[in-house]
């Protein structure tokens, strides 16, 4: 049951409309992003993922070395000890790669269509050992005492919650890992309830349990404890191998409202709704039996990793929900959602 109204417009940016931001690089993918307003304005927080141009018969990505400075390395295709065979993530010797490097770039936007750079704005860069294969996939909580940033923080040990404060996105607060590895999905409430900080976050352990959602609650946003699973993979579902926060939940009169990404053994990605309790949101009001939103346009079906459509970040407007996603790990899109409508497809 797709409910999903897509933008005509679609997809609003594609590789080919950025310049690299690394010399010698190419963009593979935009994903993702963040979304915020500021100044009237429609602003996206885009992953960029990038690499070099591949030379015929190897495979060859970045990775930032142990001087913060970008290093390329290069396999042999027929290499017996590479497999190659998942496009996002390579192994080598026992060892995983990604095959592109990510980081963060802003567009702004005066109608939330048409998107632009503005050279004011720089992009954000990892930067140390723990983000030495890129940053990924920002959420963006919008809080009264300014901007918190959650992303993902990706390294050869360790793929955790990283945390960036910022008023302006000019400046920036990093304040390092919040939720250690293995860790990603993180969303912030934008407001306490009953004096506390709360977040979504998604641990996982393929030993035992699996890629949940959890819950988290906090004094601070920096200290975090009292971790709950909200929710869980469903046997035979469209989310029955993994679940994952979108962006910030919305506050609506019958509880807070969360848009949710899952995904199959196909590793097909749709979306979901989770409605959580306005006063104790670890208790799950209802969910969507079936996806609000699917692959279904050319543009989420066929891409660098197909059948995906995957949201970090919306804005509300009234009753609409303008949400802005990834298709197919490769472009931008948009599509928006009438809250009534979604809450009415969970009764």
């Amino acid at each position: 049951m797709d409910i999903a109204k897509r933008l005509n417009k679609n997809p609003l940016l594609r590789p080919s409309d950025l310049v690299p931001g690394i010399e010698g690089m190419e963009i593979t993918c935009l994903l993702n992003p963040g979304v915020f307003r500021m100044n009237g304005k429609t602003w996206l927080l885009l992953r960029v993922a990038e690499r070099p141009k591949q030379a015929e018969g190897k495979i060859s990505f970045p990775v930032y070395n142990e001087n913060g400075k970008i290093e390329i390395l290069v396999f042999d295709k027929e290499d017996p000890r590479l497999d190659a065979s998942d496009p996002r993530v390579i192994q080598y010797k026992g060892q995983n790669y990604l095959t592109t490097l990510s980081y963060l770039r802003l567009v702004v936007s005066d109608d939330g269509i048409h998107f632009r750079e503005d050279p004011a704005y720089p992009p954000i860069f990892g930067e140390g050992a723990l983000e030495s294969f890129g940053i990924e996939d920002c959420r963006v909580a919008t809080m009264e005492d300014g901007f918190f940033l959650t992303y993902t923080m990706v390294s050869p040990v360790a793929v955790g919650v990283g945390l960036i404060v910022t008023n302006d996105f000019k400046t920036y607060d990093r304040k390092g890992m919040i939720f250690p590895p293995h860790n990603k999905d993180c969303a912030f409430f934008e407001e306490k309830i009953n004096g506390k900080y709360y977040a979504l976050h998604r641990p996982s352990s393929p030993e035992l349990g699996g890629n949940y959602i959890w819950l988290a609650e906090s004094p601070d946003r920096l200290h975090w404890g009292n971790h709950r699973c909200i929710a869980v993979t469903r046997e035979n579902s469209w989310d029955s191998v993994r679940v994952g926060a979108g962006g910030a939940p919305i506050k609506t009169p019958e509880g807070w409202l969360e848009i949710y990404h899952g995904a199959n053994a196909d590793h097909r990605y749709c979306l979901g709704a989770l409605l959580l309790d306005l006063n104790d949101p670890s208790k799950v009001l209802a969910r969507s039996m079936e996806p609000i939103m699917e692959p279904m346009a050319p543009y989420e079906k066929t891409g660098f990793f197909g059948n995906v459509v995957f949201t970090n970040g919306h804005y509300v407007e009234d009753d609409t929900i303008r949400v802005f996603y990834g298709a197919s790990d490769e472009v931008i899109c948009g599509a928006e959602f009438s809250i009534q409508e979604v809450l009415n497809s969970l009764k």
